[in-house]
Parts: structure tokens; C-alpha cells; sequence
């Protein structure tokens, strides 16, 4: 079942949006808050012009003993709640508490109860100074247009801002978006801000890089396993094309069946050695005390057809008779590449194994490496590279010995020597 593809939403729209409603919300709630800040204040005018009434009333019964007339006319002075107009008599019977009542046709009443008179009130019908009420809609109108008007500006604002804030992440996503790991230029998060946007761009960068590694390593697998699997398939297949047509004894078809059994045996090291070097990995736990010289001697054995007819001597001094703390597959590879190297590109001389120390040395009178080769193999690899021959070779040689930890060392002027320091464990 096919899934409908995911609607795409703005990022920098949504921004837009997000301040919007805030504005809009923040002004209805200011709004409100001045609405009750108006009628806060309203009421404390009208209740400071009643205390004020009532104290003037106060005053003036205890000097003459009797109810002075109201100065205010919105103002009456009540001796009993009996005689309040009906409106306000049965809302104060129902709530002798309040001091704020709600008349018929509009009326609005403050009560003060005077202090120290039972039952004795100043009334005021203030329904002519309520200013708030009166010009309400007036007030809401000029709300919603500054409350408007606001909104407009903060759109604004949110575009400039999303805008601005969002490039930065778009320019990452065009970056990123469609592209091939292998076309993503290897540094790109210096370019972003040093903020989340930047967080994302480094982990990116560092995302791609593992990605782009990873298939490097890959690419690197298949052509070093049709490069390394030769020898061992040459072998296998000499041997048995010498036993299918010869008529062979049975010493010598033992024999040729051991070729093939070493070939095999050969052709799994090398998978194995070429699987940890393309999932990188590093399996120290494994290591263990490998004897080099009969490790030489073999891979000589299996290279000897690379020197045919030519005038080419080998000697192996006897200080490589030795141990090397390794793994037997990596130290095979290693050994057959740098032979086999050495075989196929000395057209006459010599070709010399030693081992001095911590270090094997393999020496050759061959033409030499060319430059740009032998600086390949003793610096970092650039991605996507790929090298032929005698660099083919040592490329292999570069990449095992830095998962190994091991230090090659190329110098080629006439002829080439190459060595390899490891730990070294003894003498054998």
C-alpha cells in the first residue's frame, strides 16, 4: 500500500503564526487586565468621595447631635434600612454584606454603613459617575484597533525574525536534502552559527563523514578482495589443472592437494583481514605470537611465478626469524603485498627481507614508486582516491597498518625500501 506523502509545513510560517496568537492572546489579556484596572479605579474615586461625605456627616452629629444635610446630591443619608428604595431594600436583605448593588433602570448604589450608628447609611446612586461603564464600547473598539494594530507589527517582526532564523536552517537542508554522502563537501558546519543550528550541523558533518567512510571502506573491501584472492585462486587453479592432466604419483598429488589446502586456507585469512578492515574494527583481543620467517618463506614460495625468468636474487636475513605479536591473517596480507610488490616491479637485483630493530624492512632495486604514490600511503587518504599497481598494493598495506597501529615508512629514489615497525615480542 502506497502512503501518502507527508504535507510540508514552514517552518518559518509556523514562526509567523506562533507569534501571531501570542499577540492576539496577549492583548485580549491586557485588555481585561485594563478593564478591571479601569473599574478599579473608578470605584476607588467614588468610595474616597463617600468616606470622605461620611466623616464629614460624623463630625458634624457629634458637635451638634444632629444629621447635618448631604453636601453631594447623588448622595442620601438613610437612619434605617427600612427606608432604602425598594430596588436596593431586598437586595440588602438578601446580602447585608455587600456594600455594591445593581438597581432597576440602570440605578447603581455604594452603601457605607456609618461607624458607631446602628443602622444608619450613606447611600450613593452613582449611576451619573460611572465614566467606565458609560463609554465601554468606546474603550473596546480602541482595544481591538491597537490590539490590530499590534498583531500587524508582530507578524512583521515574526517574518523578519523566522526569516532570518530559519536561513541558516535552510541552507543546511538544501545542503543536505537529495545529496549523495560522497558529494557532501567534508567540512561544511564551520559556515553555521555557533548555536542549536551549528549542534546540527556538526552532528551532520560528523554523520556524513562516518557514512562516507563507511562506503569508502566498502568500495576498498571489493577491490582488495579481487586483488588479494589472485594469488590463492592462481594456485588453486594451477594446481589443478597439473593434476587433472598429469599422471601423478601419489607423493606428488599429495602435494598438489596441500597447495590447494594452503590456497584455501590463504583465501579465508584474507576475507577475514579484509572484513575487519572494511567494518574498521579492531580486534586486539586477538593477537598473538606469530612466527615471521615461516610467514616470509611462504609468501615467497606463493610469489616466486611473479620473477619467471628474471635476474632477481631473494634473500631473507636470518634475523627475521622471530615473533611478531599480531594477527596471523593481517601479518599474511601485509607480507604478501609487500612481496609480491617487490617481485613484480624488480626486473633484476635484488630483493631483501630483514628485520632490525622492531622494524621489517623490505628492500628492492626495482624502478621506484612514483612520487605522488608513495606520499599517498604515508598521509591521510583522500576520499574517493583510488590507486594501480605497485600503489594499489601498498594502499592496502597503509589502510591495515593504521587499524593495526603499526608505522609504515616508504623511501624510493633507486629501488624502494619499505619498513613496518610493530611491537616485537622475542627470538623464536
Amino acid at each position: 500500500m502506497k502512503s501518502n506523502p507527508r504535507v510540508f509545513h514552514s517552518l518559518s510560517h509556523r514562526i509567523v503564526a506562533q507569534f501571531c496568537l501570542f499577540t492576539l492572546a496577549f492583548s485580549a489579556i491586557y485588555g481585561l487586565f485594563l478593564f478591571l484596572f479601569l473599574y478599579h479605579l473608578e470605584d476607588n474615586f467614588i468610595e474616597r468621595e463617600i468616606t470622605q461625605e461620611a466623616e464629614y456627616l460624623t463630625t458634624a452629629y457629634q458637635e451638634n447631635t444632629q444629621w447635618p444635610r448631604v453636601r453631594n446630591s447623588y448622595m442620601t443619608l438613610y437612619l434605617s434600612a427600612t427606608n432604602f428604595p425598594d430596588d436596593l431594600k431586598q437586595q440588602f436583605k438578601a446580602e447585608p454584606q455587600s456594600k455594591e448593588f445593581f438597581g432597576n433602570q440602570g440605578r447603581h448604589y455604594h452603601l457605607f454603613k456609618l461607624p458607631k450608628h446602628n443602622n444608619v447609611y450613606l447611600v450613593a446612586e452613582v449611576s451619573q459617575k460611572l465614566l467606565v461603564r458609560n463609554m465601554r464600547g468606546d474603550v473596546i473598539k480602541y482595544l481591538l484597533i491597537n490590539g490590530l494594530i499590534l498583531t500587524l507589527i508582530a507578524c512583521l517582526i515574526a517574518w523578519m525574525l523566522g526569516r532570518k532564523t530559519v536561513k541558516p536552517l535552510k541552507q543546511l537542508a538544501d545542503l543536505v536534502d537529495g545529496v549523495a554522502p560522497e558529494n557532501i563537501p567534508d567540512t561544511f558546519a564551520h559556515q553555521f552559527p555557533n548555536n542549536e543550528i551549528g549542534i546540527l550541523a556538526r552532528a551532520l558533518e560528523e554523520s556524513m563523514g562516518k557514512i562516507g567512510q563507511t562506503l569508502e571502506r566498502e568500495k576498498c573491501f571489493t577491490r582488495d578482495v579481487s586483488h588479494e584472492l589472485r594469488t590463492p585462486v592462481a594456485i588453486i587453479k594451477n594446481a589443478v589443472e597439473v593434476y587433472q592432466q598429469a599422471d601423478l604419483s601419489k607423493e606428488d598429488a599429495k602435494q598438489v592437494v596441500n597447495r590447494i589446502a594452503d590456497a584455501s586456507i590463504q583465501m579465508e585469512q584474507t576475507v577475514t583481514t579484509l572484513l575487519v578492515l572494511a567494518r574498521e574494527e579492531h580486534t586486539s583481543a586477538e593477537n598473538e605470537p606469530v612466527k615471521l620467517l615461516p610467514l616470509i618463506e611462504q609468501s615467497i614460495i606463493n610469489h616466486c611465478y611473479l620473477l619467471g625468468d628474471k635476474a632477481v636474487e631473494v634473500s631473507v636475513d636470518d634475523n627475521c626469524d622471530t615473533a611478531i605479536f599480531s594477527q596471523r591473517g593481517m601479518l599474511k596480507v601485509l607480507l604478501d603485498n609487500l612481496l609480491s610488490n617487490a617481485f613484480q616491479y624488480t626486473e633484476a637485483g635484488e630483493v631483501k627481507v630483514s628485520y632490525v630493530d622492531n622494524k621489517l624492512i623490505i628492500e628492492d632495486t626495482g624502478s621506484g614508486i612514483e612520487p605522488h604514490i608513495s606520499t599517498s600511503v604515508t598521509e591521510p587518504a583522500v576520499k574517493g582516491s583510488q590507486s594501480t599497481g605497485y600503489g594499489f598494493g601498498l594502499s592496502i598495506v597503509k589502510r591495515l597498518c593504521d587499524n593495526q597501529g603499526w608505522l609504515l615508512n616508504v623511501v624510493s629514489n633507486k629501488g624502494t625500501s619499505i619498513s613496518v615497525s610493530f611491537k616485537y615480542l622475542g627470538s623464536g
